[in-house]
């Protein structure tokens, strides 16, 4: 009884100084875990699902003991994943972004769940002050373990191997429903900087400051026709979505960029440290709106619906699709009343929905009359965070001769019923052309995701038949992409990897732009792509952990298609184009 009641005691202790803010005993339970998984979304413990045991590593990806502690950690997942046990990599960075999280998970190989403390809610909850500290709940949720992996690795050296395996010690007692022996250990890592607020060193106005920043770097999606949400030109405009502004800046949410930080292409949108440090401390400090005169001028955009400008030719589809009200709607396939009877040349081409809310994303292909519709022959499409294709001067996209052009369009309901119908924009060439746009479509339709599976590898490769200047690259997945890397095999060179999206988003598939004449393969170069799919519960645009994922074009179903556009080196053809036909010019011949 004496030892009972003592028992008693601790735990009753124990919740005392959880609710006074101190650090939480061991045995306590902890009633939730905040955090954002690497599509920014905020999730919580229960997120997780009902498992055995959750270790919770608490990381960063500076610290070396972290760096080097992967490879254990990836054995561990490895080991206990059959018996139950998740494991998470919670990032406390306050510098380290959700994409450089993403990466490196790519990088050191761990299938397991990273996601981002960003307020230090994980840290408070769970008592850790250095990484990689691990802290151990049970099914209940209840603290059962806290402190190091092992004793091997130190911030001063390191011993050849571990004489004690705290955490592998205390998952061993836990399975077997055995107080944990050693529930508490030291840890020797690096501390954990709290995150801090901005604070300017001069006073920062909207119409100096922030004004600026907006036109530069979020007006051209947040205005009339810009197609985001809500527009950003007036002082009004942005502070009314100031608290938003906050989040998804802090983040690096916005401006949407989902390359590897460290790689960079001539189409790269963002903020820098120091322009997302002003827009940060401009909110803090009120939203003051500073002096008018100081405004720049307003931007001024393209009049028109149409991106790449009055098109030369427009086609419409016949149909008008009417669409539900919720729901998911499969694809649609829509061939457009129109036959190119010559071989035609564009240097720019747009698809148009008459309601552009409805449509999520289309691709638009040319194939022979009389045929199927064919993927391979891709011109190009509208996705979210996209553009429009337009080609630099001399370099166009050719249509054969004999050609109709169709749609696959995939659409998404608004709550209400609608209406859409489709059209194309194509422009001519309005000087000689000397390249065509060539590309390769880095693909394969035979793979099955298992079911649960968080990091399920999909390999493709293809080879450049020629010399060539690389222009960009493309990547598609369905709901279950997690990550995309594209890699060039050179002969007789090192691999060069040119892309990884390490948190690809089904909404923002991008496309990825070399700087001109920044890239060149030579012939046999091989272009290989790795994918990984997401088919787990954790997934929160999963349709269906349990089920086995294959090839399909609906949204239920997966794709893996990397896109690799290039140019021939040793093309030059110099041909004169009639600016109203898109057709050689007869007379030049």
């Amino acid at each position: 009884m004496i030892q009972q009641a003592l028992a008693l005691l601790i735990l009753l202790v124990g919740c005392i100084t959880v609710a006074n803010g101190a650090e939480p005993s061991l045995g306590h339970r902890v009633d939730d875990l905040r955090f954002k998984d690497i599509r920014y979304i905020p999730r919580s413990l229960r997120d997780l699902g009902e498992h055995r045991a959750y270790v919770f590593v608490f990381t960063n990806t500076s610290c070396p003991i972290v760096k080097r502690s992967w490879p254990k950690l990836k054995r561990l997942d490895a080991a206990y994943r059959e018996q139950d046990v998740q494991f998470v990599a919670v990032n406390v960075g306050p510098e380290d972004e959700i994409a450089e999280i993403a990466q490196q998970g790519i990088d050191f190989g761990i299938e397991f769940l990273f996601v981002k403390d960003i307020d230090g809610y994980c840290t408070a909850a769970l008592g850790v002050t250095r990484t990689p500290e691990v802290a151990v709940l049970d099914r209940e949720y209840k603290l059962r373990y806290r402190g190091r992996i092992d004793d091997q690795l130190r911030l001063s050296g390191e011993r050849p191997g571990a004489t004690r395996d705290d955490l592998q010690m205390a998952l061993e007692d836990m399975l077997h429903d055995r107080p944990v022996a050693v529930a508490e250990t030291p840890v020797d890592g690096c501390l954990i900087t709290s995150p801090t607020k901005v604070a300017a060193d001069k006073p920062i106005t909207f119409h100096e400051h922030i004004e600026p920043l907006m036109q530069q770097r979020c007006q051209e999606c947040h205005r009339p026709g810009g197609g985001s949400p809500f527009e950003l030109l007036s002082y009004d405009d942005v502070a009314s979505q100031s608290a938003m502004i906050a989040e998804v800046v802090r983040d690096r949410r916005m401006p949407p960029w989902y390359a590897n930080r460290k790689q960079h292409f001539s189409n790269e949108r963002g903020l820098s440290y120091s322009e997302r440090e002003q827009v940060l401390a401009w909110i803090a400090a009120g939203k003051p709106q500073g002096d008018p005169t100081k405004s720049p001028p307003p931007r001024t955009f393209p009049i028109g619906k149409w991106e790449i400008g009055e098109p030369d030719l427009i086609i419409k589809a016949l149909e008008t699709h009417q669409l539900p009200a919720d729901g998911f709607i499969d694809y649609k396939y829509v061939v457009l009343p129109y036959v190119f009877l010559q071989e035609t040349w564009i240097s720019a081409a747009e698809i148009l929905p008459s309601n552009p809310d409805t449509v999520h994303h289309c691709n638009l292909g040319y194939f022979a009359v009389g045929k199927e519709f064919d993927d391979s022959n891709f011109i190009t499409g509208r996705v979210p965070g996209g553009t429009a294709m337009v080609l630099d001067e001399g370099l166009a996209f050719r249509i054969p001769a004999n050609s109709i052009i169709g749609l696959q369009i995939h659409y998404t309901t608004t709550g209400k019923p609608e209406k859409n119908r489709m059209s194309v924009g194509f422009r001519f060439p309005r000087s000689p052309v000397r390249k065509e746009l060539h590309h390769l479509q880095v693909t394969t339709s035979r793979f099955a995701i298992p079911p649960g599976a968080s990091a399920h590898p999909v390999t493709a490769s293809r080879t450049l038949p020629c010399d060539t200047t690389g222009l960009g690259m493309f990547s598609h997945m369905h709901l279950r992409g997690k990550d995309m890397t594209f890699v060039a095999h050179r002969p007789d060179a090192e691999p060069e990897t040119l892309l990884t999206i390490p948190n690809y988003h089904y909404d923002w598939q991008q496309n990825y732009r070399f700087n001109e004449g920044e890239k060149k393969f030579p012939a046999g170069t091989r272009i290989e792509v790795l994918a990984h799919y997401d088919n787990s519960a954790f997934n929160p645009f999963n349709p269906d952990p349990t089920v086995t994922v294959k090839h399909g074009p609906q949204t239920t179903h997966e794709m893996m298609f990397g896109f690799f556009f290039y140019t021939d080196d040793a093309e030059e053809l110099n041909l004169p184009i009639d600016p109203k036909t898109g057709q050689v010019r007869r007379d030049a011949e």
